[in-house]
């Protein structure tokens, strides 16, 4: 019975302490999450062939938090598991999917009542239009995206971005991007740098 007791004792500790963590608040210049990453049921992202949509992620968000670190920036790299956080800017990186193929392209989410946002958003949407050479959707343009729901759980000074850098179950788009996903996380880096000095 002691041991019971103790035991119980013992596990309801470990999930007070597991429960604190969880509810912790982040205070970070740079909040980077890797949409899907670690997420093994219900939207783990787009899959087309042996090309699944969290891996590209998890790449393009490591090479922009490396980056970023070399420059000396505070950055919290997170995955699906958004935390509470206070940050200057958040950026999530996503590829979009679709059972229509090429139906997509690139596009933003943010949160459409915050100024900061939408102006974020602009200057992201002049960067990367200049240089990627597929269809552009309006920003929002899927409810998931104006209902993300990392926008509620993080209180960004700049603003909040989902960026879609992408179709993967295009062809013709999986070729152009793969080769080009080290340059696309140096234009993210560089995007959020250019930002943090404004």
């Amino acid at each position: 019975m002691k041991k019971l007791l103790n035991f119980i004792i013992a596990s309801l500790f470990i999930l007070l302490i597991v429960t604190i963590f969880k509810m912790r608040v982040i205070n970070t210049t740079v909040l980077l999450q890797a949409g899907h990453e670690g997420r093994t049921t219900g939207n783990t992202g787009s899959i087309h062939g042996d090309l699944k949509e969290a891996d590209w992620n998890s790449f393009v968000t490591k090479e922009v938090e490396k980056e970023l670190k070399r420059q000396g920036i505070d950055v919290t790299r997170v995955g699906a598991d958004i935390p509470a956080a206070n940050t200057r800017i958040a950026i999530a990186i996503h590829f979009d999917g679709s059972t229509r193929p090429c139906s997509t392209g690139a596009s933003i989410g943010y949160n459409q009542e915050d100024p900061n946002s939408k102006k974020l958003a602009q200057h992201w949407r002049e960067i990367y239009q200049e240089y990627f050479p597929f269809k552009w959707h309006r920003d929002n343009f899927t409810k998931n995206l104006a209902d993300y729901y990392g926008f509620s759980r993080v209180n960004s000074e700049k603003g909040f971005l989902v960026l879609e850098l992408g179709e993967i179950t295009c062809e013709e788009q999986t070729k152009w991007l793969k080769p080009r996903l080290e340059v696309i996380a140096t234009k993210v880096a560089d995007f959020i740098i250019e930002e943090l000095d404004q």
